[in-house]
């Protein structure tokens, strides 16, 4: 994280009404503020000099970009945090990994808990890891990489990351789990493409989608 450098762009409001807040979050810049001044740019940060009143609901990291959705007040705060925690919200991923997916759909089912020493380092770990569970469906497989869609059905740090590398296939460009990838792709190839949830007020389904940028 010493090399921080996030992106200048302009905001990217997908959706905003009276309960909620709706971004596409670039790739590069952090969810919400890291440790100590050089860490204090961040798309919450960004987003409180428009909405003063915006809070926050769940995360992407850093070098993820895509959906992410914020509460407006306390109340759709509360009602989203509860969908997340439930997982009643609906989470779909596209991500470029390394090497042939030979099969077509699969399931990991492995518990992830951080890996102390090398923090912010998650692993699997049998014994004390909390359940983890990613779905994922290959959209276009080649020799050396695979375009795949992820769906997680829990919401651990690193998930997608860290079952797709103990797959064997892990997300290109990702400087923690694939680092050397890193320097052959712009960016970390993992995008956050669709979210699905009930509006606080009403509890109306909708869905927010962005199409990947790779």
């Amino acid at each position: 994280m010493t090399d921080y450098a996030p992106p200048d762009t302009p905001l990217d409001i997908l959706h905003e009404d009276h309960e909620i807040l709706v971004v596409n979050k670039p790739a590069g810049l952090l969810s919400v503020p890291g440790k100590g001044p050089e860490l204090a740019d961040c798309l919450i940060a960004r987003l409180e000099a428009a909405y003063p009143q915006v809070l926050l609901v769940h995360r992407l990291d850093r070098d993820t970009s895509g959906v992410m959705v914020f509460g407006l007040t306390p109340h759709a705060q509360r009602h989203l945090g509860l969908q997340f925690e439930k997982r009643q919200t609906k989470k779909r991923y596209v991500a470029r990994v390394a090497g042939l997916l030979k099969a077509k759909t699969g399931t990991v089912d492995l518990p992830l808990i951080v890996d102390w020493p090398n923090r912010p380092l998650q692993k699997v770990d049998h014994e004390t890891g909390k359940p983890a569970v990613t779905e994922w469906r290959v959209l276009k497989a080649g020799d050396d990489e695979s375009r795949v869609q992820l769906f997680p059905q829990t919401g651990r740090s690193h998930q997608l990351r860290v079952h797709m590398l103990a797959l064997g296939h892990p997300i290109l460009g990702d400087p923690l789990y694939a680092p050397e990838t890193a320097d052959r792709y712009p960016r970390m190839m993992l995008h956050a493409e669709e979210l699905r949830l009930r509006h606080p007020d009403g509890g109306r389904g909708m869905t927010f989608r962005v199409t990947a940028p790779f």
